[in-house]
């Protein structure tokens, strides 16, 4: 049986209203308040479209109505609720959590302090580099993802605002899931800009239009996506965002769980001139056959001559058979148009 953070309560859902960065649309969810968290899902589908820590939850208008919360300080997503159960529930952890909280921010940033004060005892010997990869190993989950939207809002400075047509979005959440199974990373697409796909801190992977728009069907989106998981896999994205913050700005997170504004500035316009880390073609091919996808379009996209990227057209995981579909006719039509006006 579903238990919630107040003995009050077995269950306690309401409507809401999420935004998921201030360029995007409104959007319906489901707000469940849990022992520890509040998950967002789509009415429809029944989908987690986020996860909120209750201890971070942030209350943006008081007094107000319809109440506003985002899941931290520095988040880009918000929440409107109107529902007064839910709202109540809220603001009571809220209040409990500050009366039980010696000084502002113990609670979310306690594991970055146990960290630091290990880094300050070893500083005579810490360089700037470990420590980049201490705080990388330090950021929680959710505090990932906020940096990543972060980044995505530097982006968009330059690539303009992620395409946003809702059934576009509704099928591109069905491909994610349809790649990763559960806890799939967020996929955007972007409107401009030089880079074919790149990923973000928070799982965040980004598509070109052109791998969508031009295509006869998804396959090829879909290889870019499991190559930038790969490279996930195998370097953690907070690592070059640091670095290119700087050792102020890392410290700083260290130490106060926050990263300081402007830090990333330009971050994403770097990202679009870089060129692709080089992914392991074994585990490539082991990553597509366990996703269900072709390798041999995705390769083709990269090397229409296919000499660079022959292991990837003749070790094909689905050379000899056809795999199930990515996507049904009518959501590959709709993911064709998300950026449309």
């Amino acid at each position: 049986m579903r238990t919630t953070a107040l003995k009050q309560y077995q269950k306690l859902e309401s409507p809401g209203l999420w935004r998921e960065a201030p360029e995007m649309q409104r959007r319906e969810v489901i707000v469940a308040f849990g022992e520890a968290s509040l998950t967002l899902s789509d009415p429809r589908t029944e989908a987690a479209l986020s996860h909120w820590s209750l201890p971070a939850v942030e209350r943006l208008n008081p007094g107000e109505t319809p109440a506003l919360f985002s899941p931290g300080r520095d988040a880009l997503e918000t929440l409107e609720l109107d529902d007064p159960t839910m709202i109540a529930a809220l603001e009571k952890v809220r209040h409990t959590l500050a009366t039980a909280r010696p000084r502002p921010g113990r609670l979310r940033g306690s594991l970055l302090l146990v960290g630091t004060a290990l880094v300050l005892l070893a500083g005579a010997v810490f360089v700037p580099g470990a420590m980049i990869d201490h705080t990388a190993a330090m950021v929680p989950p959710t505090m990932r993802k906020s940096i990543g939207r972060t980044a995505l809002a530097d982006l968009s400075r330059v690539t303009g605002a992620p395409c946003s047509d809702v059934s576009g979005l509704s099928a591109l959440e069905k491909l994610s899931a349809r790649l990763f199974g559960e806890n799939p990373p967020q996929l955007v697409v972007l409107r401009d800009g030089t880079a074919r796909s790149l990923h973000l801190p928070g799982r965040i992977i980004a598509l070109h239009r052109s791998l969508i728009e031009n295509q006869n069907g998804p396959e090829v989106a879909a290889g870019f996506i499991l190559a930038e998981a790969e490279r996930i896999s195998d370097t953690d994205p907070m690592l070059p965002l640091l670095d290119y913050a700087g050792v102020r700005a890392t410290f700083g997170l260290l130490t106060t769980g926050r990263l300081a504004p402007g830090a990333i500035e330009g971050y994403g316009r770097q990202l679009l001139t870089e060129t692709p880390a080089p992914v392991d073609e074994e585990r490539l091919l082991a990553r597509f056959a366990e996703a269900g996808v072709a390798s041999a379009p995705y390769a083709r996209a990269l090397d229409p001559s296919g000499e660079s990227v022959l292991p990837l057209i003749e070790a094909d995981p689905f050379a000899t058979e056809v795999p199930a579909p990515l996507l049904k006719d009518g959501d590959w039509i709709s993911l064709q148009a998300i950026c449309a006006e």
